[in-house]
């Protein structure tokens, strides 16, 4: 009876650890966000294990039934399409109910993409702020507001198609001259980090749209 949190590779499959492979060969079960997405990396190491769906839109439907199954004695890993579960995924509600039952839970050190992120920006990373994705309308202001007075470096997840739109309303906040670092694509074969003023940044991704995933890194006030 255990719940094993399982980082997975943000686009590089050799990102994994043997210790992770080791589990997800053991488990009884793999709850996966996206099950597709999932068994391409399973099907690369020969992995073939009962594959659950686990994601943000059934996560309460199913939460007391993957507790049940724990509590009979099951052991089971959980995953999501990229990078640590619950980090801006899936997982939160899962470990928290695991916590409530007396269920013990393991999480397993290994890939997120906002660490080379934050490390390849060059920005001061001995303190920093994680705020994942932006609220969308309700609380947005009020949160950039927060955080331009904020001095440590600040690390951001963000769509692609949202990208050069929320960097010219940061200008607001930020200041145009502020230091951001926008990388893309992480560990991937087209990946990219661009540093510059929020000005920059913004002018350049509104003439050229990207594509993938995207970690914005702001420079702390100084």
């Amino acid at each position: 009876m255990k719940l094993i949190v399982v980082p997975t590779p943000i686009g590089n499959l050799q990102d994994i650890t043997l210790r992770s492979l080791d589990v997800l060969r053991q488990v009884d079960i793999i709850l996966a966000e996206d099950t597709r997405t999932s068994a391409v990396l399973l099907n690369h190491y020969q992995i073939s294990k009962p594959l659950w769906r686990y994601h943000q839109h059934n996560e309460h439907k199913v939460l007391q039934h993957l507790i049940e199954e724990l509590q009979s004695g099951k052991t089971m890993a959980l995953i999501t399409d990229a990078g640590t579960p619950a980090i801006s995924d899936p997982g939160f509600l899962l470990v928290r109910e695991c916590l409530k039952n007396q269920i013990p839970v393991e999480c397993l050190p290994g890939a997120t993409a906002f660490v080379p992120s934050l490390v390849v920006s060059g920005f001061p990373i001995n303190r920093f702020v994680f705020e994942g994705f932006l609220p969308p309308k309700k609380g947005r202001q009020t949160l950039l507001t927060k955080l331009s007075l904020e001095d440590r470096t600040i690390v951001f997840y963000e769509s692609p198609h949202r990208l050069a739109k929320s960097l010219k309303e940061m200008i607001a906040y930020f200041g145009e001259n502020r230091e951001v670092c926008v990388c893309r694509e992480m560990t991937k074969k087209f990946e990219e980090h661009k540093i510059g003023p929020l000005s920059t940044m913004a002018a350049h991704f509104e003439a050229h749209p990207p594509k993938g995933e995207i970690v914005v890194v702001i420079k702390g006030l100084d």
